[in-house]
């Protein structure tokens, strides 16, 4: 069977969705917040949540963003539409296909898991569907959040003026699969197809 552009890019945005959600749904039932799993010195698996964009950052009010978000992914879902039935660059629909479904994995938190999910305090996990009903209501889920790289710390030399003394660490934030597929569609996109991207707003 002949995989063309569209199938390629269902099968993209279906499995990144199901990695998106499965680990974030164990995560949200299996572990409370804050809670952290050395899996080596250099990746912990980290429960946070957030109200923001990508990496926890907080910018905007949580209605607009999530109403952003549904926006984004509906120009995006669109555009993707009309290069699969083009002929694109297979690297490039794949780009945008991780694009969509990271910025889509995202939505889902923020537009449902409010309602879908409690939010106990730690130490404990939160039940998916609880009796009692959500903590917020539809719109104003968290995003989840678990992926944790702290790759190298150290603290600055005292004489350094303002941050000597300071803690630093690489890598900071903590973020998801979701975070992933977007940052590697846009880093790929603009490394390898900049030019054609270049092209392609022209037309």
């Amino acid at each position: 069977m002949k995989l063309t552009n569209g199938k390629i890019a269902i099968l993209v945005i279906f499995l990144v969705l199901f990695i998106d959600q499965f680990t974030k749904i164990w995560v949200k039932t299996h572990m409370y917040l804050g809670q952290d799993i050395e899996i080596t010195k250099w990746f912990y698996i980290l429960f946070i949540e957030n109200n923001g964009m990508a990496f926890g950052i907080e910018i905007i009010s949580k209605l607009f963003l999530s109403l952003f978000r549904i926006a984004a992914v509906i120009f995006i879902g669109y555009y993707l539409y009309k290069i699969v039935h083009r002929p694109f660059k297979r690297g490039y629909v794949v780009c945008i296909a991780l694009i969509l479904a990271g910025a889509f994995g995202n939505i889902i938190d923020s537009v449902f898991y409010g309602v879908i999910f409690d939010n106990p305090t730690p130490p404990f996990v939160a039940t998916l569907f609880p009796e009692g009903g959500g903590y917020q209501s539809l719109f104003h889920g968290k995003v989840v959040d678990m992926l944790y790289f702290p790759l190298f710390r150290f603290y600055w030399p005292d004489w350094i003026p303002f941050i000597g003394g300071d803690s630093f660490e690489f890598f900071r934030p903590v973020f998801n699969i979701a975070d992933s597929a977007i940052t590697i569609g846009v880093i790929v996109l603009l490394l390898f197809y900049r030019k054609y991207l270049a092209s392609v707003s022209k037309n």
